[in-house]
Parts: structure tokens; C-alpha cells; sequence
């Protein structure tokens, strides 16, 4: 069994942290639930010429705030997570578990794809309320890709994988019908999946265009968030994040992914279990790489990154969180802040990622942040919760 093949497996397994709120989620919820931005403006997206814009002043925290955990009903692991907006929200996750909330989490409805409970969802990317594509993981066959569009009364499988030597980690879409998915190497290549249909059709994309990858190097399939855009309808960029190998590393394009550039990151590598598991990206400039160990117990001294060109350049953390992180998000309404989430926490950071303060104890495996300021977060035992005032 190769270390790639190793990884695949024992990702899959993580610890359990204990629920906990401090008052600095407050003031997260604070910033999501700012006034929102103009309509048709992005409110993400502000940059200086020399980098991010200058942060406003923080909003008060919310007395009381924090993550609401909402009633799934099951206790699967959910790893894959898409939020539509406050009150909408689409889950993934293992024996093929789809779930969907339109009431802000107060109920919840099985979707499944019938006939899946043998898939292993890591991956959901929502186009609306209505439309989803999900990601089944695994060798061969065992990956896939399945779309609705009608809330999930009905699926249909728009790809299997028929090579046995991929394996697919990630889904993501740049827009309505521009979308992406990532394989582990194959013939020593990245394998990245296109459509340009808005999911219904997909294709190989020739790997000319990708850099060679390092032995042992994967990508790990833990939150939905090893390949990412920026907010959607804003170019072709896409990038995606590797661990595994000697070094671990963020790939980027800016063609919808034919041709890519590979940069080192400073979050340490050197073991099938390290690497950088998440990427989140305000614009096309700004983002934040978030990962470590996932073994329980095992050290995460530099689990967090953060770059201001497009990733051509990685910072670490001038005080990274204080264990692995799988997930990362930003907050709607804030250059500045941004929420990463692992097995033992919840941590925010209010400059850009250069900091970060553990905020929650509670278990996540992965987060995400809709444009009206609705944030959600998902894990192991059926865990999914709303940032919300309690």
C-alpha cells in the first residue's frame, strides 16, 4: 500500500473536541450580521493598491453568540458543506447522506441520492436553493459526481471514474457553469475535471498545462476545501492544495485550470498526514491555507498561512492555530476576518490570518460563509451548526 493510498484511507479518521463559545465568536457574528453591502456590490473584494484595504472598526461582540448546532437526526460525518444563504444550506457526507435546510437549520431533510448509501460524500458545491452537485471519494468507480436540480428529489449521475489510478479529493465552481474537480495524481499529474455546463456534462482536461507532482503527494479529501475559486463570477482563477510530500504546496490557474503555477507553502509537509487541507480565497489575491497533522495528538506547529499575491508568495502565521485545521472561511462584510475549524476548535482571526484565537472547542471538519452573512460549519457525528445569537 503506498503512503498516497495510506493517506486516503486513514484521513477519514479524526478526534472529537468539547463545545465551547467565548465571547470573540460574538463578535465574528457580529461581522456577519453587519449592514449588508449595496446591492450588486461584492463586499469582499476591497483591496488598496499595496494590499488588503484598512479594516473597520469591529462591531460590539453579540452577547451570548456563537454556533447554534441544529437537529440532523443522524450521525454521519459530514465533510462536504455549501451555504446558499442564512436560511439555506446543503450538507455531504458518509453511506451517501445528503441533507438540505431552507429554514436556518431548524429542520432539516434527507436528500440523499437513492441507492448511494455506499458513497462516501466529501464534497457538495451549490449552485442555488436548488441546484447541487456532489462528490463521491475513492479508487476507480467509487469516485463520482452527482447533480439536482430540484432540491434533490431527483439525482443524476453526470460522471464515474473509470480509470482505477484516479482519485477524486474536490469539486469546485467558478461561476453557473464553470466548474472543476481535482484527482490525485495520475502518471505523476494532477488530474483536473471540467465542465462547462453547469455540471451535466464533464471532461478530462489534458495535464500539458500542470507541473509534475511530488512523490507521495495528494490531495486530502477533509473538508470540500482543497480546491477553491474566489467568489464566483470573478475570472478563471482556481487554486488547489497538496500534502503528502516533501514539501506542501498550492497550485494555481487562471484559465479555468489548463495551464498552472506551483508554490511552496510554509505549512510543513514530510509525512502522509501533513499538508495543507484548506484554502480560502476573498479575491484573487488574498487567501489563507490552513492544515497541519490531522493525527490526533500529533503537533501543528505552523497550521496556518496566508498570501496577498494570489498565492505566488506564502506567509506563515505569526500565530497560527494552536492544533490541525481542515476548514477556513471568510466572513462576509469583513476584509479582515475569517473562521478556520478542526477536530478540536473553532478559531478566529481578525487580521487577515496573520493572527488567530481559539473561539469554540466544539468539533468541525469544515465551514463556509454565504454572501448575505449566513455561516455554517459540519462535522463528525451529524454535527452542523449555524453561527447564530443564541
Amino acid at each position: 500500500m503506498t503512503p498516497v493510498r495510506k493517506t486516503r484511507t486513514t484521513r477519514r479518521t479524526m478526534t472529537a473536541g468539547r463545545a465551547g463559545l467565548t465571547g470573540l465568536l460574538g463578535a465574528a457574528l457580529a461581522l456577519t450580521l453587519a449592514a449588508p453591502a449595496r446591492a450588486g456590490a461584492t463586499p469582499t473584494a476591497s483591496t488598496t493598491a499595496s494590499g488588503p484595504a484598512p479594516a473597520a472598526a469591529a462591531p460590539a461582540p453579540v452577547p451570548g453568540a456563537g454556533w447554534r448546532l441544529t437537529p440532523t437526526g443522524t450521525d454521519v460525518r459530514f465533510r462536504g458543506l455549501a451555504a446558499v444563504d442564512h436560511r439555506t444550506a446543503w450538507a455531504a457526507g458518509s453511506r451517501g447522506t445528503v441533507l438540505r435546510t431552507t429554514d436556518a437549520g431548524r429542520s432539516w431533510r434527507d436528500v440523499s441520492p437513492p441507492g448511494g448509501e455506499g458513497l462516501e460524500l466529501r464534497d457538495v458545491e451549490a449552485l442555488d436553493a436548488r441546484r447541487a452537485v456532489v462528490l463521491a471519494i475513492g479508487e476507480g468507480e467509487a469516485s463520482r459526481l452527482l447533480r439536482t436540480e430540484d432540491g434533490g428529489a431527483t439525482w443524476t449521475e453526470a460522471f464515474r471514474n473509470t480509470d482505477p489510478r484516479a482519485f477524486y479529493d474536490c469539486v469546485t465552481f467558478l461561476d453557473r457553469r464553470h466548474g472543476l474537480a481535482l484527482s490525485d495524481p495520475v502518471d505523476g499529474r494532477f488530474r483536473i475535471l471540467s465542465t462547462r455546463d453547469g455540471g451535466r456534462t464533464w471532461e478530462v482536461l489534458p495535464d500539458s498545462g500542470m507541473p509534475a507532482a511530488l512523490p507521495g503527494e495528494a490531495g486530502f479529501a477533509a473538508s470540500g476545501q482543497c480546491l477553491v475559486t474566489a467568489d464566483r463570477g470573478h475570472g478563471g482563477d482556481v487554486w488547489f492544495a497538496t500534502g503528502g510530500g516533501a514539501t506542501a504546496r498550492v497550485f494555481h490557474s487562471a484559465d479555468r485550470g489548463r495551464t498552472w503555477t506551483v508554490t511552496d507553502s510554509p505549512v510543513p509537509g514530510g509525512d502522509p498526514a501533513r499538508g495543507v487541507f484548506g484554502l480560502a480565497f476573498r479575491d484573487r489575491e488574498h487567501g489563507i491555507a490552513v492544515g497541519g497533522d490531522y493525527r490526533a495528538g500529533q503537533p501543528s506547529p505552523a497550521a496556518a498561512a496566508v498570501t496577498a499575491d494570489g498565492g505566488r508568495d506564502w506567509t506563515p502565521a505569526g500565530t497560527p492555530p494552536p492544533a490541525y485545521r481542515s476548514g477556513v472561511a471568510w466572513l462576509p462584510h469583513s476584509r479582515t476576518a475569517a473562521l478556520a475549524v478542526g477536530p478540536t476548535g473553532t478559531d478566529l482571526t481578525r487580521d487577515g490570518g496573520r493572527t488567530w484565537r481559539t473561539v469554540d472547542t466544539g468539533s468541525y471538519d469544515t465551514v463556509d460563509c454565504a454572501p448575505d452573512g449566513g455561516c455554517w460549519a459540519s462535522g463528525e457525528k451529524g454535527r452542523i451548526a449555524r453561527l447564530a445569537r443564541r
